[in-house]
């Protein structure tokens, strides 16, 4: 597996990730031997960054990757994050220390090499606005780093466009979770005309001017990008889409009009598709992906062993998407 460097936190991480959260639902709803088994195998793959949340299964992702990780005992990058709910809006850094510290205990571990805020940054009443991240929630993900409990510190940029270009503008943050997909293409790429979708206004120029790492995330939007709207039943049963259509069916539709892309004879399948066209960026570190079984995984795995889509593929897919605007 090829692995990049994570932005100016220096950590080598795979190309593509293992996302433990509810969507794919593998680590939060399988049995133990099927997530031992899973894990063990993404190890043997290559696949050395994984991906958490305090949220994710109201703390099972956590508690069973930690048992995963004690069996197993594997060197790799982890990640977690954490969210401020309004009440704590008047208590950040405690809040913030509070959920790392239980994240932390649900994992067993000592430490995490990085720490993200899940909060959507904009100005409503369950956002962060871009004062309270850069006056409150850096400095205190700063003392967090000086005392060894977190290695890096990163957002995830959802919210609203021009407040997440300051947040990332600042210079403070580490990483970026970034939403770049076939079906939302904006963060690197212009927006096919007629888009419902958010416009990310080139997002990714604005991480690699200040060396952030990319996490590429909604890499298979929620799994809509598989062109069916069946789901595996691990799988979270209602997707709510993030920066793309206005349902899922909506995105699922809209993913069948990229079949052509397989027809044609760019990839295998629109999955393969999905995850190099999120590895085409050199902006991007690590595709983020999740999984529901093993089978899952050695696809993935196989399709980011091919490599980043080419620019002919990637400008067929915009070609198609507005063809059917």
């Amino acid at each position: 597996m090829e692995r990049h460097i994570l932005g100016r936190t220096g950590l080598s991480v795979s190309a593509l990730g293992f996302g433990c959260g509810d969507v794919g639902g593998l680590i939060v709803r399988g049995t133990p031997a099927d997530r031992e088994r899973a894990v063990a195998r993404a190890l043997d793959l290559g696949i050395n960054y994984f991906d958490t949340a305090a949220s994710y299964g109201s703390g099972e992702s956590e508690k069973n990757l930690g048992q995963v990780l004690r069996a197993l005992r594997p060197d790799i990058v982890l990640g977690t994050k954490f969210r401020i709910d309004p009440p704590d809006h008047g208590r950040i850094a405690d809040a913030i220390t509070a959920s790392l510290d239980a994240s932390l205990r649900r994992l067993g571990r000592e430490r995490v090499d990085l720490l993200q805020l899940h909060n959507r940054i904009a100005g409503d009443d369950r956002a962060l606005d871009v004062a309270t991240i850069l006056d409150q929630v850096a400095p205190a993900l700063e003392r967090l780093q000086a005392q060894g409990k977190i290695g890096f510190f990163g957002i995830t940029a959802l919210g609203d466009t021009p407040a997440l270009h300051r947040v990332i503008d600042a210079g403070t943050f580490y990483t970026a979770q970034v939403c770049y997909n076939l079906l939302n293409p904006s963060a690197g790429e212009p927006m096919p005309p007629g888009t419902r979708a958010q416009n990310f206004g080139a997002l990714l120029d604005h991480t690699r001017a200040n060396k952030m790492g990319v996490i590429g995330i909604r890499v298979l939007a929620g799994g809509a990008l598989s062109g069916v709207e069946t789901r595996h039943p691990l799988a979270m049963p209602k997707v709510d889409p993030i920066a793309t259509g206005p349902d899922y069916a909506a995105d699922v539709a809209r993913a069948r009009q990229l079949e052509a892309l397989v027809r044609e004879g760019h990839a295998a399948s629109l999955v393969e598709a999905a995850i190099r066209f999120t590895l085409s960026s050199d902006a991007v570190s690590t595709a983020l992906v999740g999984y529901s079984n093993l089978e899952q995984l050695e696809y993935a795995a196989a399709a980011a062993h091919r490599g980043p889509l080419p620019r002919a593929a990637r400008d067929r897919a915009a070609a198609l998407l507005m063809e059917a605007k």
